[in-house]
């Protein structure tokens, strides 16, 4: 009966020590944390979803692709504040990256968080192609939630990013229109400092060219995808997706002195290599 008492007393006692968990089952103790253990969650990836708001719910909720949140143009007011969807849990994987490179990584649909913004993208007119800016209100609401995601997984400013730098061969998303010079005013997302670029500029024009090889090496450095025998072609869009995330002024994809500075500039701010 002693015997008895004395283990009840034990597993009541296990019951409430802090650390020990209750499952069906079983109990775990979770007070000894390992050292090696790394949030699962590296990346940040901001898309476009090139539809609109009805078409993109549906797109989104369907077998074939899926995202984390998703941002109307015009987000409607909820209790005065703005309302927003989130369609897959940020624990769980969702199907936004596709074939993907960022920093040495690949399968980035394991280790990211997808923002869909609810925005066309471009249409082509007799005079080129014309670009949708984004809404003042999607970008007031995108904010706090990228800064969210951020903090909360300590995402550094070098990987958040566009589906342009992680997929160039395939992506132009968000555009050369997404304001990144606002977000990273905020610390969300990396910019390089005009001071620097002017440095590394050394008083070249800034269009002077430089050879392709030398600047896709830099790129490479600060983490896109370049591998050996890529085509002209591919090689144009690997400078051109680096260009209307932080020059996008000129996006042509033409490797100039401007774009390598940049880049020279970033690796040094950032510690890429």
């Amino acid at each position: 009966m002693r015997y008895g008492m004395l283990l009840l007393a034990m597993l009541l006692s296990a019951c409430s020590t802090p650390g020990i968990e209750q499952r069906d089952g079983y109990k775990v103790d979770t007070r000894h944390s390992a050292y090696g253990a790394r949030p699962r969650i590296k990346v940040l990836v901001i898309h476009y979803t090139a539809e609109d708001f009805p078409t993109s719910l549906a797109t989104l909720t369907d077998r074939q692709v899926s995202v984390h949140y998703l941002i109307p143009d015009q987000p409607p007011q909820k209790k005065g504040e703005p309302l927003i969807w989130q369609l897959v849990p940020e624990a769980q994987l969702a199907w936004h990256a596709g074939p993907s490179f960022w920093r040495g990584a690949t399968r980035l649909n394991d280790t990211s968080i997808g923002i869909e913004l609810v925005n066309p993208g471009y249409t082509r007119t007799a005079t080129g192609v014309v670009w949708t800016p984004f809404t003042p209100e999607q970008i007031a609401v995108l904010q706090p939630l990228v800064r969210d995601i951020a903090q909360r997984y300590q995402i550094q400013p070098e990987n958040i990013v566009g589906h342009s730098d992680i997929a160039p061969q395939r992506k132009q998303d968000p555009g050369p229109l997404f304001p990144w010079t606002l977000l990273a005013q905020q610390g969300l997302g990396a910019w390089p400092d005009t001071g620097r670029v002017r440095f590394w500029l050394a008083g070249r024009d800034p269009q002077q060219a430089v050879p392709s090889e030398e600047l896709l090496t830099l790129l490479a450095r600060y983490g896109y995808e370049v591998t050996e025998g890529m085509t002209p072609q591919q090689q144009r869009k690997v400078i051109a997706a680096f260009q209307m995330h932080f020059r996008p002024a000129d996006y042509r994809g033409l490797p100039d002195a401007e774009t390598a500075a940049i880049a020279q500039a970033l690796i040094e701010k950032y510690h890429s290599e």
